[in-house]
C-alpha cells in the first residue's frame, strides 16, 4: 500500500515537471517565432520598396519614350498639313488662272457671235437677192423655151433615162464579153480544187489471182486422181485452176471478181485443211460463198459511210460491195465509184449545187457493172434501171443515163457535174491500163503526127504518152515561131489522134556555138 502510494506519489512529480518543462518550451517557441515574422515583415518591406522603385523606374522610361514618339507624330502631321496647304495653295493659283482664261474665252464666243449673226442677216439679204434673180432667169428661160419648169424637167428625166439605158446595155456586153472570158478559168479553178481534195491513189488490178503453196506435192492432191478435184473445183466455183510448172504457185483466172476471190479463199482453206475430194471442195465453197455474201454487204455499207451517203436500199448496199471485185480497164470499180461521188460533191460545193444528190448519183452512175455480165444492155442502162426499180428520181435516172457523152442529153446542172467527175476519175494517170501493144501504137502515133512538121528535127513522147518534147532546127524555127508550132502541134493532135486525158506539148530550140582555142 505505501509502495502504491509512493509510485503515484511519483509520477504526480513527474507530470508536474513535464508540465512546467512543457510550459517554458512554448514559451520559447513563441519568441523565435516573432523575431523570425519580425525578420520576414523587414525583408518583405525592403522587397517591396525595391520593386516599387523599379516599377516607378519603367514607368518613367515608358512615359518619356511615348512622349517622344507623340512628338515626332505631332512634327510628321504639322509637316504633312504645311505640304498640303502649300498644294492647296498651288492649285487655286491654277484655278485662277484657268477662270481668267475661260472669261476671256468666253468674251471672245460672245464677240464672234455678234460679228456671226450680221452676216448672218447680210447672208439672208443676199440669199432672198439670188432667189429674185433665179426666179427672174426662170420665167425667162420659161418663155425663151416655150416650156414650164415641170416640162423641163420630164424632158431631162426622160434623156437621162435614155441614156442610162444606153450605158446599162454596153455595161451588160461588157459584163458577158469578162463571163465568157472567165467562165473557162472558173471551171478550170474549180475542177483543180476538186481533184486536189480528192487525191487518190491508183493501182491496176487483174483478172487472176495466185495462191502459194508451201511445197510442189500439194499440187497433186489439188489435181486428184484422173484429175477428179480439180475439175470438182472449177465446177463449183466457175473459175479456171492453173497448175503448171511455176513453182509453189496455183493460178486462178476468172473474169467474175467474186468467183475468183471465192476460189481464192476456198483453196486456202482446203490446203490448210489438207482433205481435198469433191464433197469437201463443195463444202468449203458453199461455207466461203456464204462468208462472202456478207463481207460483200460489209463492204457497200463501208462505201456509203465513205461516201457520206446513209439511207441506200440494202440491195444496192450489196452492189456497191461487188464494185470491190469489178475492174473496167484494171480501174477498180469500187475505188472508181467513190472517187466520182467525192468529186461530184466537192464541184457541186463550189458551185453551190445539191452535194447530196451529186454524191449519190456518183455511187449509183456505174452500179450496173456489178451485174452486167449476168443481164443485157449497156451499164448505163442497166444502172438507171436499176435506180428506177429502187425509187429514185427521174433527175437522178438522166444523170445516171447521161454521164457518158451521146447517150442522153443531161437535164439538170448535177447531171453535167457526174459526167464531169466520171471523166476526171477515169482520166487520171495510172487510173486505167491498157494493152502494152495498144500502148506503143499511140506512142508511135503521137510521135509521128509531131514529125511531120516542118523544122521539127526530133520528138519524144514521155509522161505515159502525156506530154511530147518536141526538138526544133534552130535554123529553121526561130523564137517567135517556137510557140506558134506547139499551138499548131496541139491543134493537130486534138484532130487526128484519140487519147485520154491531155497532152502537153513543149517546144525546145537549143543553140550550140563551138569554137577552138589555139
Amino acid at each position: 500500500m505505501n509502495k502504491l502510494i509512493i509510485i503515484t506519489i511519483i509520477a504526480f512529480i513527474f507530470l508536474v515537471i513535464g508540465y512546467i518543462l512543457r510550459i517554458i518550451y512554448a514559451k520559447l517557441n513563441v519568441k523565435s517565432m516573432e523575431q523570425i515574422s519580425e525578420r520576414a515583415i523587414k525583408e518583405a518591406n525592403l522587397l517591396a520598396e525595391a520593386k516599387s522603385k523599379e516599377i516607378l523606374l519603367e514607368a518613367k522610361i515608358l512615359a518619356d519614350k511615348e512622349r517622344r514618339e507623340f512628338e515626332q507624330e505631332i512634327r510628321e502631321k504639322r509637316q504633312f498639313i504645311k505640304s498640303t496647304e502649300n498644294r492647296i495653295i498651288q492649285r487655286e493659283e491654277n484655278l485662277d488662272r484657268k477662270i481668267d482664261i475661260v472669261d476671256k474665252r468666253e468674251k471672245d464666243l460672245i464677240d464672234k457671235w455678234k460679228n456671226f449673226d450680221i452676216k448672218e442677216q447680210k447672208l439672208c439679204k443676199e440669199f432672198v437677192e439670188v432667189e429674185k434673180i433665179k426666179e427672174e432667169q426662170r420665167k425667162l428661160l420659161e418663155k425663151i423655151s416655150s416650156m414650164t419648169r415641170e416640162e423641163a424637167k420630164k424632158n431631162l428625166i426622160n434623156e437621162m433615162e435614155d441614156e442610162a439605158k444606153q450605158d446599162a446595155s454596153i455595161l451588160m456586153q461588157k459584163i458577158e464579153q469578162e463571163m465568157l472570158e472567165n467562165a473557162d478559168k472558173k471551171s478550170k479553178t474549180i475542177l483543180s480544187v476538186a481533184i486536189q481534195r480528192v487525191a487518190v491513189e491508183h493501182t491496176a488490178d487483174i483478172t487472176v489471182s495466185t495462191v502459194h503453196i508451201s511445197n510442189d506435192e500439194i499440187k497433186g492432191r489439188i489435181i486428184g486422181r484422173e484429175g477428179r478435184n480439180i475439175r470438182a473445183f472449177e465446177q463449183v466455183t466457175g473459175v479456171d485452176l492453173i497448175v503448171d510448172d511455176t513453182p509453189e504457185i496455183i493460178t486462178i483466172s476468172a473474169f467474175d471478181g467474186v468467183r475468183r476471190q471465192i476460189a481464192k479463199i476456198a483453196l486456202e482453206k482446203l490446203i490448210v485443211d489438207g482433205r481435198i475430194h469433191p464433197a469437201r471442195i463443195e463444202e468449203i465453197v458453199d461455207r466461203v460463198s456464204k462468208e462472202m455474201e456478207q463481207h460483200i454487204k460489209d463492204i457497200g455499207e463501208q462505201a456509203t459511210i465513205d461516201a457520206g451517203v446513209p439511207g441506200l436500199n440494202s440491195e444496192i448496199i450489196r452492189l456497191l460491195g461487188k464494185l470491190k471485185y469489178r475492174t473496167s480497164y484494171g480501174q477498180n470499180q469500187l475505188q472508181h465509184t467513190l472517187e466520182v461521188a467525192w468529186l461530184a460533191g466537192a464541184i457541186a460545193g463550189e458551185l453551190g449545187l445539191d452535194i447530196m444528190f451529186c454524191k449519190k448519183a456518183g455511187l449509183l452512175h456505174d452500179i450496173g457493172k456489178a451485174v452486167d455480165h449476168e443481164v443485157e444492155g449497156t451499164h448505163h442502162q442497166i444502172s438507171a434501171d436499176l435506180a428506177k426499180r429502187y425509187g429514185e428520181s427521174k433527175k437522178m435516172i438522166n444523170a445516171i443515163l447521161s454521164h457518158h457523152e451521146g447517150f442522153e442529153i443531161p437535164s439538170s446542172p448535177e447531171a453535167f457535174v457526174i459526167a464531169a467527175a466520171d471523166a476526171i476519175s477515169a482520166s487520171r494517170p495510172g487510173a486505167r491500163m491498157e494493152s502494152i501493144g495498144h500502148y506503143i501504137k499511140r506512142l508511135e502515133k503521137l510521135e509521128k503526127v509531131v514529125r511531120e512538121f516542118s523544122g521539127v528535127s526530133m520528138a519524144y513522147a514521155i509522161q505515159a504518152g502525156r506530154e511530147v518534147r518536141v526538138l526544133v532546127e534552130p535554123e529553121k524555127i526561130d523564137d517567135k515561131h517556137t510557140s506558134v508550132l506547139a499551138h499548131d502541134i496541139a491543134k493537130k493532135v486534138e484532130q487526128e489522134l484519140e487519147y485520154p486525158g491531155q497532152i502537153k506539148i513543149t517546144v525546145i530550140r537549143e543553140i550550140r556555138a563551138q569554137d577552138v582555142a589555139k
